[in-house]
């Protein structure tokens, strides 16, 4: 409908979809969030409460909606063509592989596919096979090690000292890098097996030197999606300066909400929105360090690792009982064996410095033969069988 009709007519359609599919996301998702806060205000003044519902979210409903506005938005922009085969709009928005946790894809780079025959393809099926087992790696021996610190010291942060929360901090970090990550990979390998390519959605995000750059190379399909659905309609950085730090914080805000109904994903969101805002503030005085590329990453790489934390902890609260016992003087002290002896935490570091390297090594090779990559994933199935954390622990994205 959107296609063939102009002017008001083309707008009102356009706005018909979007508010359905922000109506069917805000209420399986914010409903019980939004009636519990009406609550405490609502009791606070002696008025009867707001009923929770009690229902099952939809599997992947946050990514799949976004693919599916996506192709509305695409559509009225007149970059997309309607599609008019159920059946293939149906695979579009709900493409098995990348349906829990993205990437969130556009129609004109995957509707075209859908609707070739892909052949099988040894070079396109080896390398997809390579990119699922580095994904298993990541997820199983990487992530799943790491959450064995993680969960026990944030689901009880009064119980530890600043050392082992700043570990814990720091490990989280990698832990939800390598779990998505692997996920992504995962995702994108299996498309590829049938012939199918997907965006690439993370770029060695941790070697950012600044908090824009980090968003460039973080969860790229969606940055790119808030960046052209809604930074740049509500004019970007057009304008005034303080216009642009108004955009920056509302998309921040909504990206928070996005991640989830708890009030430490907003503060998570916003307190991105304030520290890019810092940063556009400093180009903006033209006040930047020239060289100490080490001492920016340093800076970028600590500021993030310090957000994750309201991002992970249990509430807003916990996270600032952790940023301040972090801040503190005292405390630097490990338990041995408390949770983790010091043989395993060292076993986790060279993990994570291995990544690093690892991945740093592929960019700069350029590609491997078909040869070495089926040599590379006999080496990384054989590792997550012996290594891998066999816990049954679920991906952190499929939550959202």
């Amino acid at each position: 409908m959107i296609e063939p009709a102009t002017g008001k007519k083309r707008k009102l359609f356009l706005l018909i979809s979007i508010v359905v599919n922000v109506g069917v996301l805000g209420f399986y998702k914010y409903f019980n969030f939004i009636s519990e806060n009406f609550n405490l205000l609502l009791v606070s003044s002696r008025t009867g409460p707001i009923p929770m519902l009690d229902f099952i979210l939809p599997i992947g409903l946050s990514f799949h909606t976004f693919q599916a506005m996506s192709y509305t938005i695409e559509v009225y922009r007149g970059h997309q063509k309607a599609e008019r085969h159920f059946g293939i709009y149906a695979l579009y928005v709900m493409f098995y592989p990348q349906m829990v946790a993205g990437p969130i894809e556009r129609p004109q780079h995957i509707l075209p596919q859908l609707h070739r025959l892909n052949k099988v393809n040894d070079s396109k099926f080896i390398s997809g096979i390579l990119l699922m087992a580095t994904g298993l790696f990541k997820k199983m021996v990487i992530a799943d090690r790491l959450g064995l610190y993680v969960d026990p010291v944030f689901s009880h942060p009064h119980s530890h000292s600043a050392l082992e929360l700043l570990l814990a901090t720091y490990f989280f970090a990698f832990q939800i890098y390598c779990d998505f990550s692997g996920y992504t990979d995962i995702a994108i390998g299996a498309a590829l097996v049938l012939g199918v390519e997907l965006m690439k959605n993370f770029n060695m995000p941790y070697l950012a030197t600044n908090l824009a750059e980090f968003w460039k190379r973080w969860h790229i399909s969606l940055s790119t999606w808030f960046r052209d659905y809604l930074y740049i309609p509500l004019g970007g950085n057009r304008g005034p300066f303080y216009y642009t730090c108004f955009n920056l914080l509302v998309v921040f805000l909504i990206s928070g909400l996005w991640h989830g109904a708890n009030w430490k994903y907003l503060v998570w969101g916003l307190l991105h929105g304030f520290l890019l805002i810092g940063y556009q503030v400093l180009k903006k005085l033209r006040i930047e360090v020239k060289g100490y590329r080490f001492l920016k990453w340093l800076l970028t790489f600590n500021l993030v690792c310090l957000a994750w934390i309201f991002f992970r902890a249990d509430s807003v609260g916990d996270a600032w009982f952790i940023l301040k016992k972090i801040s503190s003087a005292g405390g630097l002290t490990y338990t041995a064996g408390h949770i983790m002896d010091l043989r395993e935490i060292g076993f986790c570091i060279i993990l994570m410095l291995g990544l690093v390297a690892g991945e740093w090594c592929l960019r700069k090779s350029g590609g491997y033969p078909n040869s070495k990559k089926i040599i590379i994933t006999l080496l990384l199935l054989i590792t997550c069988y012996f290594l891998g954390i066999f816990n049954e622990t679920q991906f952190i994205y499929f939550q959202f």
